[in-house]
């Protein structure tokens, strides 16, 4: 994964080859903030001052800087694996969503 950490904040990073940089794009904002760098260094320091220009920002506007989550989703799979997924969950004595969040935390570990 192409994951920076600074500070509990995440950047997904990409490479773009027609500037010849690497470019950040900061997660779980409510709006837009990104930086560009050639090296590591650069990168950390331009993700620092984006992140706090963009705090900053919305503070001045009163805006609230971090997305906020309601905890739902929907997930789109085959009913053959819906049905796959009911009958393990019911075997372990778990509700549907129980089971699968508990496989998600732990794809995340």
């Amino acid at each position: 994964m192409n994951i920076m950490t600074l500070d509990n904040y995440k950047a997904k990073i990409e490479y773009d080859e027609e500037l010849d940089m690497f470019r950040g794009e900061i997660l779980g904002l409510s709006g837009g903030a990104d930086f560009y760098g050639k090296s590591l260094d650069d990168l950390k320091r331009e993700f620092r001052a984006s992140l706090n220009q963009y705090l900053m920002v919305c503070e001045e506007k009163g805006i609230a800087p971090f997305k906020e989550y309601s905890g739902k989703f929907n997930l789109r799979i085959s009913p053959e694996l819906h049905s796959q997924i009911a009958v393990v969950a019911a075997a372990e004595n778990k509700s549907l969503n129980q089971w699968v969040a508990e496989r998600l935390t732990e794809s995340l570990i």
